[in-house]
């Protein structure tokens, strides 16, 4: 097996863009190409992340990657799809051809263009398990019956998902591609106001992750491929697992399939647990994913994911910063480029390029990117 080593990143700011899908795309491929300095041409393979759902117009965007340099021109693209985790089903498919010898170098990019739809809750809601859960209005609704299970097991912790929402908030002022840099309290937060409404169930609007436009991108290759090697991020192990999409079929008060990829990562990667990391970007589509993310993952035992944030460990200055980068809640959350962006932001902390987002000595990292309600879960451990 080859070694696969992250060699490029490009990257768009997430928000609402004037910009169609196409631009957006063309630009962080392109970005990504010349922070790698290998030329379109030696590109062997291209795998894209794109929920589509029929948020915009065009529905087939495969070979708009073609438009961002001549040189891709027939060349294979492949579309992946896995929900709010389709980019990070595009990296590890990346990743996996390279380790396995197919191709030397690819370009993973994940793009979504969700202000173009009208009916976006209405979009990401066929995520869900249509036969059962159509009663659900919108995701966030299905996460108000997951917060409910989980408070009905372990009690009310909405003041944990509040300062989830204020510590996101505070990472995302200093990135600069975050899509709400605003510093929100605690008690703002936790409390329902004109400003702050209920969105679904217990959930507030500061909650729930954005509406977002942008598109992030990668290139993975060998190692001898990569022109700065000091830059080098190592794929040290990648794991996924799908659990059941009938919500009826879990045990909603935990993430199991969350815990199971870590468990597997961990193990692939001669890792002793979630000690062992400088760092994890995780997927706060709503807090309480977050929250429950913090037991899935070994931090707490179940229902003490409360403490990781009263004893500051997921803070910044802490012993496992979370979500650095703002997470989905600040930085945004336009669903095909989520999880390009994580490895993204993941690999640039290690390169020492994450500026004011920087952690001191942060040489492996984790990733958790999840699509649906716990659904495709996927993992991925970088290293220097």
């Amino acid at each position: 097996m080859y070694e696969a080593v992250i060699s490029g990143i490009g990257h768009t700011p997430f928000r609402a863009h004037e910009d169609s899908l196409e631009e957006l795309l063309t630009a962080a491929v392109r970005e990504a190409l010349n922070d790698s300095e290998i030329p379109a041409s030696e590109i062997d393979e291209v795998f894209l992340g794109h929920f589509g759902a029929g948020m915009d117009p065009q529905g087939f965007i495969s070979s708009l990657v073609l438009n961002a340099d001549p040189a891709f021109h027939l060349k294979p693209v492949h579309r992946l799809e896995n929900a709010c985790a389709s980019g990070s089903a595009a990296v590890h498919a990346g990743v996996r051809a390279v380790i396995s010898g197919q191709s030397r170098c690819v370009l993973v990019a994940g793009v979504e263009k969700m202000s173009a739809c009208n009916q976006v809750g209405q979009a990401l809601a066929t995520a869900s398990y249509q036969s059962e859960e159509a009663r659900y209005e919108s995701f966030a609704a299905l996460f108000g019956e997951i917060t409910e299970q989980y408070f009905e097991r372990f009690g009310n912790h909405e003041r944990a998902m509040a300062q989830i929402a204020a510590k996101n908030h505070r990472n995302g002022l200093d990135n600069p591609l975050a899509q709400l840099r605003k510093d929100l309290s605690v008690d703002f937060c936790g409390q329902v106001s004109e400003k702050n409404p209920r969105v679904a169930g217990t959930l507030k609007r500061t909650d729930c992750s954005p509406v977002s436009d942008g598109a992030a991108a990668l290139i993975i290759s060998r190692p001898e491929w990569v022109h700065s090697p000091s830059r080098a991020v190592r794929f040290r192990a990648i794991a996924q697992v799908n659990d059941y999409l009938p919500l009826s079929k879990r045990d909603l008060s935990e993430l199991r399939g969350c815990r199971e990829a870590w468990n597997l990562a961990f193990r692939r990667a001669e890792l002793s647990g979630v000690t062992n990391l400088d760092f994890v970007e995780t997927h706060d589509c709503f807090t309480i994913a977050e929250l429950m993310q913090y037991e899935a993952m070994g931090l707490t035992e179940p229902g003490q994911g409360f403490r990781a944030l009263d004893e500051g460990w997921v803070m910044a200055d802490g012993r496992l910063p979370v979500n650095r980068s703002g997470g989905l809640k600040a930085k945004g959350h336009p669903i095909g480029a989520t999880g390009v962006s994580m490895h993204a932001m993941a690999a640039l902390q290690l390169q020492g390029r994450a500026n004011a987002m920087q952690l001191n000595n942060a040489s492996i990292g984790g990733v958790f990117n999840m699509g649906g309600s716990g659904v495709a879960n996927y993992v991925s451990i970088l290293s220097l």
